[in-house]
């Protein structure tokens, strides 16, 4: 685990969160945006993560470091290995008694941030969530978004608000208790809810991107969702054990119905199609527990490897108060 040094600095009491992939469009509204609300909250350190982004999003935001009125951290993954992994680094790198995150895209506004930190600094609460009563995305990207999170609620986790959830905050606790989590392709989101605490959840509406694509496209959506239910949910493996019980009566029924019906002479030549039918079903079925018992096999192959959740490259830190700049290469 990386190690975050405390400090007394009134801005190390509050952490902020980046993922950066693919937002080289972005990056000079999100540093005019943050610097505004580092003045708002009276100050804070922001961590950025650059995930194995194609474009120049890391070159710009060191670049723009002497724009930075807050302290920042710039971490590099080796490569992408995906949002929820880079906001685990951030929030090992993050040195506040509370830590939020947000996206670099800015469809959250950052006021929400400034909520965040007030709750958790009352003690109202140990991890806070941005609800979003509202999207402005278009209707089939609201509609998949839509159907991600009933089927997440469904198969998942029910107490996540109807929308869904990408935003969120926590106090040093609920981060600790985080972080003793390294299992592998897992749900970040699943972990908040799993580990329990206080909860709080704040409504917001979810604004409009107005440069760039966004990368949470439709297979890293499916992708998530099949982490999420195979590492919190043993439903694959109770429709399996169903389907081999409905199988086994249909089977059964079907057996007496055709021997009755032989009995009684309504059947003079034994059912090619009948046989075909109930091996091909049978094939099928099998190969469905097949696929679904082998998912659980190879997750439980991947636990054992004990690789590393991702490899940091470098961290650039910058001390806005001291205008010092160092670089830090880790080893994991």
């Amino acid at each position: 685990m990386l190690n975050a040094k405390q400090n007394d600095r009134p801005s190390d009491r509050r952490s902020l969160v980046i993922p950066v992939y693919g937002n080289e469009e972005n990056i000079s509204d999100l540093i005019a945006a943050l610097s505004e609300l580092h003045h708002r909250v009276g100050g804070m350190e922001v961590i950025f993560v650059v995930d194995g982004s194609p474009d120049r999003s890391g070159e710009l935001l060191i670049e723009a470091r002497d724009r930075m009125p807050f302290a920042s951290k710039i971490a590099f993954h080796s490569r992408n290995f995906g949002s929820f992994t880079a906001i685990r680094t951030g929030m090992e790198l993050a040195s506040g008694d509370v830590v939020a995150v947000m996206a670099a895209d800015l469809q959250e506004p950052p006021a929400l941030i400034e909520n965040f930190f007030h709750l958790l600094e009352s003690d109202k609460a140990d991890i806070v969530f941005g609800q979003r009563a509202g999207r402005s995305d278009a209707f089939l990207r609201d509609a998949l978004s839509n159907t991600f999170w009933w089927l997440y609620r469904k198969l998942v986790i029910k107490d996540v608000p109807k929308g869904g959830v990408d935003i969120f905050a926590c106090n040093r606790a609920a981060v600790d208790a985080v972080l003793s989590i390294s299992e592998p392709n897992s749900s970040l989101i699943a972990q908040l809810f799993w580990i329990g605490f206080r909860r709080k959840f704040i409504p917001y509406e979810r604004q409009k991107r107005l440069k760039g694509t966004s990368a949470w496209n439709f297979m890293r959506r499916v992708r998530y969702m099949m982490d999420s239910i195979f590492s919190f949910s043993d439903l694959p493996i109770i429709l399996v054990l169903w389907l081999g019980i409905f199988g086994c009566a249909a089977s059964a029924t079907l057996g007496l119905a055709i021997a009755v019906l032989r009995v009684a002479g309504f059947i003079s030549e034994p059912g090619f199609a009948t046989l075909s039918v109930l091996i091909t079903f049978t094939a099928s079925a099998m190969l469905v527990s097949q696929g679904i018992v082998g998912t659980y096999l190879w997750r439980t192959f991947e636990n054992t490897k004990r690789r590393p959740l991702r490899i940091v490259s470098r961290v650039v830190e910058f001390d806005a108060f001291a205008k010092r700049e160092k670089s830090i290469f880790h080893q994991i």
